[in-house]
């Protein structure tokens, strides 16, 4: 399935071992922001353009979260349970699923005594709670920028604040933050959702949010509150993640030079549904989200010459590469990668891990290393 400006319910089976997997090399001509399609090397073959944003694809947390469960795997054997999909990507979780991963909707499906990896989304207390009395063996793989999120809620909480928490209801992270401080928070989804906020004292309000929302719908958001509490608190530092901003700022640098965006990414995940809406929103006059290249139809690229190229935080590579061979199959040979930033950011193992990791005389991977594409994501 695919979409245009909101969120599908996506289907796909990938084959056994690597579903969508290229065997064909694909090159890509880098560029800089700066760089104008005008200005692109002079051997272009007759055809099609795709421009490639830069960044895309796995963020520092999702390949954290990743690999969290790859290396339990490694260290312990199946079956590894994962409490609901460690990142939001239908491929990634596919195929940990084949290594041995059992993905499960709540702690309670777990077998006492059992090990358990939280996602990278975060968990609220309770769960934790419902773990230990379990006695689930827990290895935390909530993103690091996530629990940042967590413990200003805690702190603001504390403090007695009311705290509006902009975020989607019913996303697992916004679920795993109201946890931390549910008599203190009201979450908030869009700007038309502000006038239904009912605090206490209008002196002592804060704001914090989802890491992977649009930047430009959050700000509007935010306005939308100060306006009814001009006393409004900013969270102490951004809390829409590097990652999240990163991709939306690629999207708008390359969504006035194409014809059709295509995004990469689950129906699930909020950062890839939010990057077809911000090419939509900066020019682009069509926008699909897919979950790999077998979803793509045709028809789109009628007439089209320049096609735009992203993917959201939870993507492997290997499925951008499905879709540039696609597009390339089918008139659009000629290959530009459009950097607007260069990501170096790396988040460690959980310490229990790595110390299990260690004990056996395993790679603990610290510091973590960004893995590289492969013919799978395990690679």
């Amino acid at each position: 399935m695919t979409e245009t400006s909101a969120a599908a319910d996506a289907c796909c089976s990938p084959q056994t071992g690597g579903c969508c997997s290229s065997s064909t090399p694909v090159d890509i001509v880098t560029a800089d922001a700066a760089t104008s399609v005008a200005s692109a090397p002079a051997e272009k073959a007759s055809g099609g353009t795709i421009l490639v944003a830069a960044p895309r694809g796995y963020c520092a947390g999702v390949d954290r979260a990743v690999d969290v469960v790859e290396k339990a795997l490694d260290l312990y054997g199946p079956p590894v349970y994962v409490r609901k999909e460690i990142v939001h990507n239908k491929y990634v979780v596919e195929s940990l699923s084949r290594r041995g991963a059992i993905f499960v909707h709540e702690t309670d499906e777990v077998p006492e005594g059992a090990r358990v990896v939280f996602s990278a989304h975060g968990v609220s207390p309770q769960v934790r709670e419902a773990a230990d009395a379990r006695n689930l063996l827990s290895i935390d793989a909530t993103c690091p920028l996530v629990t940042k999120v967590h413990r200003e809620a805690v702190r603001f909480a504390k403090e007695d604040y009311d705290i509006v928490l902009v975020g989607h209801e019913g996303h697992e992270e916004v679920e795993g933050t109201y946890g931390e401080a549910p008599s203190h928070i009201q979450v908030v989804g869009s700007p038309d959702e502000v006038d239904k906020v009912v605090v206490r004292d209008p002196e002592r309000v804060v704001w914090i949010s989802q890491t992977t929302l649009s930047v430009d719908e959050t700000k509007m958001t935010v306005d939308r509150l100060r306006e009814r509490f001009p006393a409004l608190i900013d969270p102490p530092s951004d809390d829409i993640c590097y990652a999240t901003q990163n991709r939306q700022v690629a999207v708008k640098n390359i969504a006035p030079r194409v014809d059709v965006m295509v995004v990469v990414g689950s129906a699930n995940s909020s950062n890839s549904v939010r990057l077809v809406e911000v090419a939509l929103e900066a020019g682009t006059p069509s926008a699909y989200r897919v979950d790999m290249a077998s979803e793509l139809d045709p028809a789109w690229f009628e007439g089209a010459s320049t096609v735009g190229l992203t993917s959201g935080a939870s993507v492997p590579e290997i499925l951008v590469k499905d879709v540039i061979e696609w597009l390339g199959e089918r008139g659009f040979p000629n290959v530009e990668e459009v950097r607007t930033e260069t990501e170096t950011i790396t988040f460690a193992l959980p310490r229990n891990l790595r110390s299990e990791l260690s004990a056996q005389g395993m790679e603990d991977a610290r510091p973590h290393a960004r893995r590289k594409s492969g013919p799978n994501h395990t690679s």
